[in-house]
Protein backbone atom coordinates (compact mmCIF):
# COMPACT_ATOMS: atom_id res chain seq x y z
CA UNK A 1 0.00 0.00 0.00
CA UNK A 2 1.21 3.64 -1.19
CA UNK A 3 1.61 5.81 1.55
CA UNK A 4 2.61 10.05 1.32
CA UNK A 5 0.62 9.57 -2.34
CA UNK A 6 1.21 12.81 -4.12
CA UNK A 7 -1.93 13.49 -7.16
CA UNK A 8 0.05 15.34 -9.52
CA UNK A 9 -1.49 17.08 -11.77
CA UNK A 10 0.73 16.89 -14.54
CA UNK A 11 0.40 12.97 -14.18
CA UNK A 12 -3.46 13.36 -14.65
CA UNK A 13 -3.22 14.94 -17.96
CA UNK A 14 -1.97 11.80 -19.45
CA UNK A 15 -3.85 8.98 -17.15
CA UNK A 16 -6.16 8.50 -14.71
CA UNK A 17 -4.44 7.56 -11.05
CA UNK A 18 -5.70 4.67 -9.45
CA UNK A 19 -4.64 4.51 -5.34
CA UNK A 20 -4.83 2.44 -2.44
CA UNK A 21 -3.43 3.61 0.52
CA UNK A 22 -2.95 2.98 4.32
CA UNK A 23 -2.74 5.92 6.95
CA UNK A 24 -1.38 5.84 10.32
CA UNK A 25 -2.02 8.34 12.70
CA UNK A 26 0.29 10.45 12.76
CA UNK A 27 -0.15 10.82 8.56
CA UNK A 28 -3.36 12.25 8.75
CA UNK A 29 -3.84 16.20 10.20
CA UNK A 30 -7.68 16.13 11.80
CA UNK A 31 -9.73 19.07 13.24
CA UNK A 32 -9.50 19.98 17.31
CA UNK A 33 -8.85 16.75 19.47
CA UNK A 34 -9.78 14.05 16.55
CA UNK A 35 -6.94 11.50 15.70
CA UNK A 36 -6.99 8.00 14.14
CA UNK A 37 -8.16 5.34 16.58
CA UNK A 38 -6.06 2.56 13.93
CA UNK A 39 -4.96 2.64 10.59
CA UNK A 40 -7.31 3.81 7.47
CA UNK A 41 -7.25 2.87 4.41
CA UNK A 42 -8.30 4.71 1.51
CA UNK A 43 -8.96 3.28 -2.12
CA UNK A 44 -10.18 4.91 -5.20
CA UNK A 45 -8.95 7.06 -8.18
CA UNK A 46 -8.15 10.52 -9.16
CA UNK A 47 -8.64 12.24 -12.50
CA UNK A 48 -8.70 15.64 -13.87
CA UNK A 49 -11.80 16.29 -15.49
CA UNK A 50 -11.67 19.23 -17.53
CA UNK A 51 -7.40 19.38 -19.01
CA UNK A 52 -8.04 22.85 -20.79
CA UNK A 53 -10.83 24.63 -18.93
CA UNK A 54 -10.82 24.90 -15.49
CA UNK A 55 -8.27 21.86 -14.54
CA UNK A 56 -10.31 20.29 -11.84
CA UNK A 57 -9.02 17.35 -10.19
CA UNK A 58 -12.29 14.74 -8.76
CA UNK A 59 -10.97 11.72 -6.32
CA UNK A 60 -13.27 9.87 -5.39
CA UNK A 61 -12.93 6.83 -3.54
CA UNK A 62 -13.75 4.92 0.06
CA UNK A 63 -12.52 4.98 3.23
CA UNK A 64 -12.12 2.66 6.33
CA UNK A 65 -11.44 3.74 9.68
CA UNK A 66 -11.92 4.75 12.97
CA UNK A 67 -11.33 8.10 14.74
CA UNK A 68 -11.35 8.80 18.48
CA UNK A 69 -11.36 12.06 21.02
CA UNK A 70 -12.17 13.30 24.28
CA UNK A 71 -15.90 13.25 25.09
CA UNK A 72 -16.97 17.17 25.44
CA UNK A 73 -18.92 16.40 28.09
CA UNK A 74 -17.10 14.11 30.56
CA UNK A 75 -13.73 13.82 28.71
CA UNK A 76 -13.99 10.11 28.58
CA UNK A 77 -13.41 8.39 24.64
CA UNK A 78 -15.08 9.00 21.86
CA UNK A 79 -14.90 6.31 19.16
CA UNK A 80 -16.47 6.90 15.81
CA UNK A 81 -16.71 4.77 12.20
CA UNK A 82 -15.06 6.93 9.43
CA UNK A 83 -16.19 4.77 6.81
CA UNK A 84 -17.88 5.47 3.25
CA UNK A 85 -17.80 6.44 -0.15
CA UNK A 86 -16.39 10.06 -0.97
CA UNK A 87 -16.29 12.32 -3.79
CA UNK A 88 -14.02 15.56 -3.68
CA UNK A 89 -13.27 18.18 -6.43
CA UNK A 90 -9.91 20.41 -6.18
CA UNK A 91 -9.64 23.13 -8.04
CA UNK A 92 -6.43 25.37 -9.01
CA UNK A 93 -5.77 27.87 -6.23
CA UNK A 94 -4.82 30.46 -8.66
CA UNK A 95 -8.77 30.56 -9.24
CA UNK A 96 -9.69 31.88 -5.34
CA UNK A 97 -6.45 34.31 -5.52
CA UNK A 98 -8.04 37.30 -4.90
CA UNK A 99 -8.37 39.26 -2.43
CA UNK A 100 -12.23 39.29 -1.32
CA UNK A 101 -14.57 36.53 0.60
CA UNK A 102 -16.63 34.76 -1.43
CA UNK A 103 -19.89 32.86 0.57
CA UNK A 104 -19.52 29.03 0.00
CA UNK A 105 -22.87 27.22 0.30
CA UNK A 106 -23.57 23.74 1.61
CA UNK A 107 -23.26 22.29 -1.77
CA UNK A 108 -19.91 23.62 -2.20
CA UNK A 109 -18.44 21.88 0.90
CA UNK A 110 -17.04 18.72 -1.46
CA UNK A 111 -14.98 21.32 -2.43
CA UNK A 112 -10.87 22.38 -2.02
CA UNK A 113 -8.12 23.64 -3.87
CA UNK A 114 -4.81 22.71 -4.68
CA UNK A 115 -1.24 24.44 -5.48
CA UNK A 116 0.01 24.57 -9.10
CA UNK A 117 1.78 20.58 -9.50
CA UNK A 118 -1.04 19.02 -7.06
CA UNK A 119 -2.34 17.75 -3.88
CA UNK A 120 -1.20 15.39 -1.11
CA UNK A 121 -4.12 12.30 -1.16
CA UNK A 122 -3.71 12.68 3.04
CA UNK A 123 -4.78 15.92 2.46
CA UNK A 124 -7.53 15.16 0.71
CA UNK A 125 -8.80 11.97 3.10
CA UNK A 126 -8.47 14.08 5.51
CA UNK A 127 -10.68 16.80 4.84
CA UNK A 128 -13.12 14.33 3.96
CA UNK A 129 -12.84 12.70 7.48
CA UNK A 130 -13.49 16.74 8.97
CA UNK A 131 -16.62 16.85 6.63
CA UNK A 132 -17.91 13.55 8.57
CA UNK A 133 -16.73 14.42 12.06
CA UNK A 134 -19.56 16.10 14.05
CA UNK A 135 -18.98 19.27 16.22
CA UNK A 136 -18.99 18.06 19.89
CA UNK A 137 -17.47 14.60 20.35
CA UNK A 138 -20.04 12.91 22.76
CA UNK A 139 -19.09 9.32 24.20
CA UNK A 140 -23.15 9.46 24.02
CA UNK A 141 -25.70 11.66 23.34
CA UNK A 142 -27.28 11.64 26.93
CA UNK A 143 -23.68 12.30 28.26
CA UNK A 144 -23.97 14.30 31.79
CA UNK A 145 -20.41 15.57 31.78
CA UNK A 146 -18.55 16.17 35.25
CA UNK A 147 -19.13 18.11 37.94
CA UNK A 148 -17.60 21.47 37.87
CA UNK A 149 -16.73 21.48 41.73
CA UNK A 150 -15.40 18.10 42.62
CA UNK A 151 -14.93 16.72 39.57
CA UNK A 152 -17.22 13.49 39.36
CA UNK A 153 -17.97 12.32 36.08
CA UNK A 154 -21.71 11.51 36.42
CA UNK A 155 -22.11 9.22 33.87
CA UNK A 156 -20.32 6.72 36.76
CA UNK A 157 -21.26 8.33 39.93
CA UNK A 158 -23.45 10.85 41.90
CA UNK A 159 -21.78 13.73 43.94
CA UNK A 160 -22.70 15.40 47.09
CA UNK A 161 -21.95 19.08 45.65
CA UNK A 162 -24.66 22.00 45.73
CA UNK A 163 -25.84 22.47 42.47
CA UNK A 164 -25.51 25.64 42.27
CA UNK A 165 -22.48 27.68 43.05
CA UNK A 166 -23.35 31.24 44.09
CA UNK A 167 -20.36 33.75 43.94
CA UNK A 168 -20.01 35.92 46.71
CA UNK A 169 -19.54 39.01 44.37
CA UNK A 170 -23.19 39.74 43.35
CA UNK A 171 -24.41 39.27 46.60
CA UNK A 172 -24.86 43.05 46.99
CA UNK A 173 -27.04 42.79 43.90
CA UNK A 174 -29.01 39.96 45.42
CA UNK A 175 -30.38 41.97 47.82
CA UNK A 176 -31.45 44.87 45.64
CA UNK A 177 -34.63 45.21 45.67
CA UNK A 178 -36.45 47.59 42.69
CA UNK A 179 -39.18 50.35 43.82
Amino acid sequence: MARGLFIDVHELEQRKLEFDASFSPCELSLPDNWKLAEELRAEGAAELLDKNGSRTIRVRGRIAGKVESDCARCLGRVEKPAEGPFELYFYPRAMIARAEETPISRDDADIGFYEESGLELADAVGEQIALWLPMRGLCRDDCKGVCSQCGVNWNEAECDCSETMLDSRWDSLRQWKPN
